[in-house]
């Protein structure tokens, strides 16, 4: 079965298709949960509930707005980020009524927005391989480690670029940089 095939048939609720996503896209959705969720049962969960994600909204899939690889590590990264974020809520004692609200403020949300269209403004200016670099360590939550080793480079070689790609979007964002 061929990716445009499985989407049609899963667009049809063919769950052959669902077992063909399984088999086929599991090692990637593990891939991208795995520096999220440290426990394993709670990596099978997740896993589960991405395939879901896409069984439930595959109509809105386009692939004129991304790939499909693109679609699923989004589905899989937040689905990862939701389930620890509960978990570390159900880790938190009993909150007491008389805690203040942190929800943000309407000026917070739009401050908020105003950074994050910058932030994609310069990150747009940074080269492909900048770019990758920065999403696996700071969007996809990879350890140096593992990205060093799959680049063929050192730690410290990554960190270097790391740390100079911060730089440059630290200038490019009108931050101070130090020293």
């Amino acid at each position: 079965m061929q990716l445009d095939e499985m989407i049609k048939r899963l667009r049809a609720r063919d769950e052959e298709a669902l077992d063909w996503l399984m088999r086929h896209y599991r090692p990637l959705i593990c891939y991208i949960i795995t520096p999220i969720l440290d426990n394993g049962h709670d990596r099978e969960e997740c896993i589960s509930e991405v395939v879901m994600r896409v069984w439930d909204g595959i109509d809105s899939y386009n692939s004129a707005r991304g790939s499909w690889n693109a679609w699923l590590t989004a589905i899989a990264r937040n689905t990862a980020l939701n389930k620890a974020r509960t978990g570390q809520r159900h880790a938190v004692s009993d909150i007491s009524p008389d805690t203040p609200d942190t929800s943000p403020t309407p000026e917070e949300q739009l401050l908020r927005r105003e950074r994050q269209q910058a932030l994609i403004g310069a990150l747009e200016q940074l080269s492909p391989s900048e770019r990758a670099l920065f999403y696996r360590k700071y969007y996809y939550m990879q350890p140096t480690a593992q990205i060093a080793a799959e680049m063929g480079i050192t730690e410290r070689a990554a960190e270097g670029r790391l740390y100079r790609i911060k730089q440059k979007l630290r200038r490019l964002l009108g931050g101070e940089l130090d020293g």
